[in-house]
């Protein structure tokens, strides 16, 4: 078989993999609940290709994301849910019906009047679908859910805390200034100083937590993403720190043996130079 352009091919290589006896050992004991992790670790990838200006890694990335797609399809279709084309009917069909203003006859909206008429279509999406469950005999949720039910529980908690946050504003249950959240992070520090003079594990992790969640928080009111501002934060750290490394080598050290002086001088002329640069 040949590299293709075609994405029945790829399809194609899926089932393969996936055949018994002649197929990939590895492939044939894989479930839904298994290449979950890849999937979310493959979207983060195609998103550090984006951070880096890399477009042709942005390619490669993008092409393992999409085998993530086409390999949780297959396992649908081995088990009868639905095959990949029932995937692409079903994306292309939410994009026509949450897109009236350009396959209906909407009208010309502003930015924010189109984020507002997906919210209206989704959330009527949602109670049709949870009637129809409820038709079916198939549903759990109750037939008025919590507002912050649909937020995905294995959502990277950064993202899921301003998600949560982002639901509960919607509802009028927010500070109204930035400034406020701040307090708020300021009496969280102090909470953890006592939980460290009680010096309990638990409690502990606990104020770390609301801290976390609060600086979450003021990130929102910013509309600055909180987990897109950490992970330019670990890149600027891992840069800094590899500054430190090259330049203790020049001392003819390692890094066991450099002691906290020299590294620190050495992170300190870093984020120095990193400043000149702003």
């Amino acid at each position: 078989m040949q590299p293709s352009k075609n994405i029945h091919d790829l399809i194609a290589i899926m089932a393969a993999l996936r055949t018994p006896v002649t197929g990939c050992p590895w492939d044939l004991e894989q479930t839904f609940a298994t290449i979950a992790p890849y999937t979310i670790e493959e979207a983060y990838e195609v998103a550090d290709a984006i951070e880096r200006g890399d477009i042709s890694d942005l390619r490669d990335e993008l092409g393992d994301l999409l085998l993530q797609v086409v390999f949780h399809a297959r396992l649908a279709e081995e088990q009868g849910s639905f095959q990949f084309g029932d995937v692409v009917h079903a994306i292309t069909a939410k994009l026509i019906r949450r897109h009236p203003h350009v396959f209906g006859n909407t009208g010309d909206l502003t930015p924010e009047a189109v984020k507002g008429l997906w919210a209206e279509i989704k959330a009527q999406e949602k109670a049709e679908k949870l009637a129809e469950r409820q038709g079916n005999g198939l549903a759990t949720e109750a037939a008025s859910p919590s507002i912050l039910a649909d937020v995905p529980y294995n959502l990277p908690a950064l993202v899921r805390a301003e998600k949560l946050q982002d639901k509960a504003s919607k509802v009028g249950f927010d500070w109204n200034d930035a400034r406020l959240v701040l307090d708020k992070i300021r009496e969280e520090t102090s909470e953890i100083e006592e939980a460290l003079t009680g010096n309990n594990p638990v409690h502990i992790e606990e104020e770390i937590g609301d801290l976390l969640f609060v600086v979450a928080n003021l990130a929102r009111h910013l509309s600055i993403n909180p987990e897109e501002a950490l992970r330019k934060a670990n890149h600027k750290f891992a840069r800094r720190f590899n500054y430190i490394e090259e330049n203790i080598k020049k001392l003819d050290k390692n890094m066991k043996s450099a002691t906290l002086d020299e590294m620190e001088r050495f992170w300190n002329e870093a984020r120095l130079a990193d400043k000149a640069k702003v």
